[in-house]
């Protein structure tokens, strides 16, 4: 079995904004509060997009008419995942089941060695070995 970091994109709406930031802040509190605290291990962040003609990065945000539609990434890693399909199937199911109603696509997925417990590196720090 191997691990994977899988990260998720979603569109988030939010009503009645008049900026970006407060898009931004919105978008990230609501879901949020919709994943913790069972999903405290997922981690929510604004997507970013390329823009078209010089190339540079910026936040996935767009405003029309104090509406705004938010790019929010969400990340998670997969224990004991048969393969990559079956760590994507895993990560939508998981936050799909708080996010009902939000389309997730995934944008990547990597496999990852997993570290020893914390617990077991203190201890052989401790013990010398």
């Amino acid at each position: 079995m191997k691990n994977f970091h899988v990260v998720l994109e979603a569109a988030w709406l939010v009503r009645d904004v008049k900026t970006a930031d407060d898009a931004i802040g919105v978008a990230i509190s609501e879901a949020g509060k919709r994943l913790n605290p069972k999903l405290d291990f997922v981690e929510v962040d604004v997507g970013t997009t390329s823009c078209p003609v010089c190339g540079e990065p910026f936040s996935s945000v767009f405003i029309a008419a104090n509406t705004a539609l938010v790019g929010l990434i969400f990340e998670m890693k997969v224990f004991d995942a048969e393969s990559a399909e079956h760590a994507e199937r895993i990560a939508k199911s998981v936050i799909g089941k708080s996010l009902r109603d939000i389309p997730l696509t995934v944008v990547e997925v990597t496999e990852f060695e997993r570290s020893a417990d914390k617990g077991e590196q203190q201890q052989k720090s401790k013990t010398g070995k």
